[in-house]
């Protein structure tokens, strides 16, 4: 059902805005996030050609120049600036803010301005009269009054849906960081291996050249030899495997930072306790509750489900728009002046039956309403899971680098008297290799406890996420 309803007059009219829109200066797009500075020193040639598209042709190009230590929070300032993950949340909230600009515009008219000059006559022909030259000039102005509550609930949607972007980048930012200081852990744990694989191939030499001593002396035999040479064999290998894995792990690391083409890293920190964890398991979940941006995208999709739910409902209800018109027409050396006139009305529109679309987009709604429920619900429970779990891992590492400790310390003890038991002749070459593998099992164990203990304190960390402390 249509009816419209016009006013035509031949006078100028003129339109009040401020009384028709009173409320369109209160429409503003929500600030940006301020960007801090972060007082880290990174060097410049760490990052990356701003040119996303380029690549190397050349092999020297791609070349290692050099390898270059950074410290843990370098790295994370290099995540910061450079990972690509993070910049396409960056660009996804952009896009956003845009989409929610283009939905406020509906609380404004739209103005459009027409303009014609013709010149007109008989044709080349018959030219028996003189052309004619007219302008003829329009200005339209539309807007919706009323619109059922579509117009709001498309800006409430849009805005929800910044919100979730905005979520999304801090999801990013707090996964990117976990990413990275994982990597960067497991970096820390591959050049340990290499130094530990090292020492225990300069214990395998040094047992190596005792037992050949003996042999020479006459108080050693060849079977001792051969056991000293097939360890340091198998401890050489070990050595080889673990800087094949180091510069796997650089690479890894380099990678998810996004780094130049031509530099390598490795880590300048040394493997130590990162630090402790103050609150109890109850606490942290609660605050992980509080502040993961997982629950609270949940439920900004169930509010952008809901606004929808009202859009779809809003087409079965009036629509009224106004519609105003002012035209000028002049037509050149006619001896008549300037006409003008106005047209201003009012249009409804009241659709009475769809077929029922717009129920059947509304019940669509309602069911992603409940399902961004069931999904929130999930996530919480996820939530707490990994607090618990990374809590439990926290506690259960700190106790295996305090027995770790003690161990590595009665291995160097247990080494020295194999040593010296088999330099006295009262030991034999098998013990001190046992003692020599059992030292070396033992740094690795330690330095194991420690990364290991530091990954669940950066998982719990991130599965409590407070915002205060960023």
């Amino acid at each position: 059902m249509n009816f419209s309803l016009f006013f035509v007059h031949s006078t100028c009219v003129s339109i009040a805005f401020a009384i028709l829109f009173p409320n369109i200066a209160s429409a503003a797009t929500p600030p940006k996030p301020q960007n801090t500075s972060s007082s880290v020193q990174v060097p410049d040639y760490l990052n990356p050609s701003p040119n996303p598209l380029q690549f190397p042709t050349k092999p020297q190009e791609v070349k290692i120049q050099g390898t270059v230590p950074i410290s843990l929070a370098q790295a994370l300032e290099l995540a910061r600036r450079n990972n690509r993950d993070l910049q396409i949340a960056i660009l996804q909230l952009e896009r956003s803010r845009s989409a929610l600009r283009e939905s406020q515009a509906a609380l404004f008219p739209s103005v459009g301005i027409n303009s014609s000059v013709t010149n007109s006559g008989n044709g080349f022909i018959n030219n028996s009269s003189q052309g004619s030259t007219s302008f003829n000039g329009s200005v339209q102005l539309n807007y919706d009054l009323y619109t059922s509550g579509n117009r709001q609930a498309t800006i409430q949607a849009a805005e929800e849906q910044l919100r979730v972007d905005e979520l999304n980048v801090e999801n990013q930012s707090l996964t990117i960081r976990l990413n990275t200081t994982t990597q960067y852990y497991n970096l820390q744990q591959a050049d340990e291996q290499v130094r530990i694989n090292r020492s225990a191939v300069a214990n395998a030499q040094a047992s190596l050249r005792d037992t050949q001593a003996r042999e020479q002396a006459g108080v050693g035999t060849r079977f001792d030899v051969l056991q000293a040479q097939v360890n340091l064999a198998n401890a050489q290998q070990l050595l080889t495997n673990a800087i094949s894995q180091q510069q796997i792990a650089r690479r890894q690391l380099a990678t998810l930072l996004s780094l130049s083409q031509s530099v390598d890293i490795s880590a300048a920190d040394p493997v130590q306790i990162a630090g402790l964890w103050p609150q109890t398991v109850e606490q942290s979940i609660v605050q992980a509750f509080q502040n993961r941006p997982e629950l609270q995208q949940q439920l900004a999709q169930r509010n952008i489900s809901e606004q929808q739910r009202r859009q779809a409902l809003s087409l079965l209800g009036p629509q009224i728009s106004l519609a105003a018109n002012y035209n000028l027409l002049d037509r050149y050396d006619d001896g008549v002046s300037i006409t003008d006139g106005y047209s201003v009305g009012l249009q409804g529109n009241l659709s009475l039956f769809d077929g029922g679309v717009a129920r059947a987009r509304a019940a669509q709604s309602r069911a992603n309403i409940a399902i961004a429920e069931t999904q929130f619900g999930s996530q919480r429970d996820l939530i707490r899971f990994d607090v618990e779990q990374y809590y439990s891992q926290l506690q259960s590492n700190l106790n295996n680098v305090q027995t770790s400790s003690v161990a590595l310390n009665q291995a160097r003890e247990a080494l020295n008297l194999a040593r010296l038991r088999f330099q006295a002749g009262v030991g034999t070459q098998t013990e001190v290799i046992d003692a020599e593998n059992d030292l070396t099992r033992a740094e690795g164990n330690r330095v194991t406890a420690i990364l290991d203990y530091n990954r669940a304190l950066a998982n719990l960390q991130r599965s409590v996420t407070s915002r205060g402390s960023r």
